[in-house]
Parts: structure tokens; C-alpha cells; sequence
């Protein structure tokens, strides 16, 4: 199995990720309590951790499995749902976690895309026109 580069794209929302969780993080610490700071933390790992988890399994299935690549994510995805789901009531049930803090642990990926794409979108609103018979409406 070759080497594979990542996209500017997936760096961006790695590097992010990190950012967003550890500004979070500060936030947590310096105006809420330290369950709640505990719970972003380490929903914050989780969802960056599940993100390495995925993008490193979408690059084997196509370079190893590509002729039967659908049941391969399927599995691998169940796996990972599972584990994720498992590590997460175990912190739920044995760490004195607050459940808000790690739901937003947990969206800092989601936070971290949505802020990408509104960053992107603010440097250049009008790149949609520069295509020959672009809008700046979706239409179908």
C-alpha cells in the first residue's frame, strides 16, 4: 500500500479540529465547570479521533478493497459505531462527565466544517459566477 497524501482540505479540518477543541476547551475552563470542561475535552477526542479513524479506512477500502468496497465501509462503519458508542457510556457511566459539554465535544467536527465553509465563503462569495453560466442561486 502506497503513501498517500492528504487534501489541503482534510489538513484544514485536521489542524481545525485541534484548534477548536482547544480553544473550546479554554472557554470550558475559564466559564463553566470542570465536568463540563472534562466532557468537551473528551468529546473532542473522540470525534477527532473517529475522524482520523474514517478517513484512514476510506484510503485502504480504495487502494485494497475497491472491487468490494460498499460491504467493506459498511462493516467497518458498524465497527467503529459500535466502539465509539461503547467508549462513550463507558465514560458516561464511570467519569463524572457533564452530558452537554460532551454533546459539544462530540459536534466539534461539525463546528469546525461549518466554520471552514463560512471562512471560505467570506474570502470569495462571488467564486460561484465565475463559471460560465453559474448563479449565485441554487437552481435546478
Amino acid at each position: 500500500m502506497g503513501k498517500v497524501t492528504k487534501s489541503a482540505l482534510q489538513r484544514r479540518i485536521e489542524i481545525g479540529s485541534w484548534v477548536v477543541l482547544a480553544i473550546s476547551v479554554i472557554i470550558g475552563f475559564a466559564f463553566f465547570s470542570i465536568y463540563v470542561t472534562l466532557g468537551i475535552l473528551l468529546g473532542g477526542l473522540i470525534s477527532i479521533l473517529n475522524f482520523y479513524w474514517l478517513s484512514r479506512d476510506i484510503v485502504r477500502v480504495f487502494q485494497q478493497y475497491s472491487d468490494r468496497a460498499k460491504p467493506y465501509i459498511m462493516i467497518k462503519f458498524y465497527i467503529r459505531f459500535i466502539v465509539t458508542g461503547v467508549i462513550i457510556f463507558l465514560i458516561l457511566t464511570q467519569t463524572p462527565v457533564d452530558l452537554i459539554g460532551l454533546i459539544i465535544g462530540l459536534s466539534l467536527i461539525v463546528i469546525n466544517i461549518l466554520l471552514i465553509v463560512i471562512a471560505t465563503n467570506l474570502k470569495n462569495p462571488l467564486r460561484r459566477l465565475k463559471k460560465k453560466n453559474a448563479s449565485p442561486f441554487i437552481s435546478r
